[in-house]
């Protein structure tokens, strides 16, 4: 009977994290390794909470979770579902260095899409996943409300744009030069500067490691796990 309680409050808690915060432990697998499941989607909200009928991830959610996680001994790794639209530089850039800043295995896998400020996010991880569908947009920073033409302006834009690129370049295979030459095409989008990736062409880059679905993302992050242990061992 207790136990059945227990469980109960469990799953309780569990379905409260996932309607709250888009996150579950995973646990059940054949090598019962503690996963958790990081949804990113929607659009990453900022210092101004959007309209609640817009679809959002919150970064005051994610950051004390995330530091969380790296306390907890029993979570073995970390898989992160990435669908966004993109949103706040900040935010996603926080969320991006706290992700890469974990000591465990980390895997993402982007569906649907990671654009803009999503693309930080994709390569935050030990290792990349992009479903065949799947596209990344790459474009240069925009900022809304009032913008004040002076030179410092621009310089801001500059520093921004060399911060996100500079992350990106660091975490994956594209350099910073060729981010920068895709952020500013004008050949592709009609009416906008940047270039959109779809699956392979992601992998072609060098900004995703390789193609494949959920199946494929949590076989690399057990495999990571069980060498992490493996490495301890010695």
């Amino acid at each position: 009977m207790e136990e059945n309680l227990k469980q109960q409050e469990k799953t309780k808690n569990e379905n409260e994290e996932i309607k709250e915060m888009g996150q579950l432990t995973l646990e059940q697998g054949r090598l019962h390794h503690k996963i958790h499941l990081l949804s990113i989607i929607g659009e990453i909200e900022g210092h101004e909470s959007l309209s609640p009928n817009t679809k959002t991830t919150k970064y005051e959610h994610v950051l004390p979770k995330l530091a969380s996680i790296e306390d907890d001994e029993s979570v073995d790794g970390v898989m992160v579902i990435i669908n966004t639209v993109g949103g706040d530089v900040e935010s996603g850039l926080a969320i991006a260095e706290m992700i890469s800043s974990l000591s465990k295995p980390t895997v993402s896998l982007v569906l649907g899409g990671s654009h803009s400020i999503g693309v930080p996010l994709a390569v935050s991880t030990d290792y990349s996943y992009i479903v065949p569908t799947g596209t990344m947009v790459i474009h240069p920073v925009r900022l809304n409300g009032l913008v004040i033409g002076a030179p410092q302006t621009y310089d801001y834009f500059q520093q921004m744009q060399d911060r996100i690129t500079g992350f990106i370049a660091e975490h994956c295979f594209a350099t910073q030069e060729q981010l920068e030459k895709m952020m500013m095409n004008t050949s592709m989008l009609t009416k906008d500067l940047g270039t959109i990736l779809v699956g392979n062409q992601a992998v072609a880059e060098g900004i995703i490691n390789e193609v494949g679905g959920i199946d494929e993302a949590m076989k690399k992050l057990h495999q990571m796990i069980e060498e992490s242990s493996n490495d301890n061992l010695d």
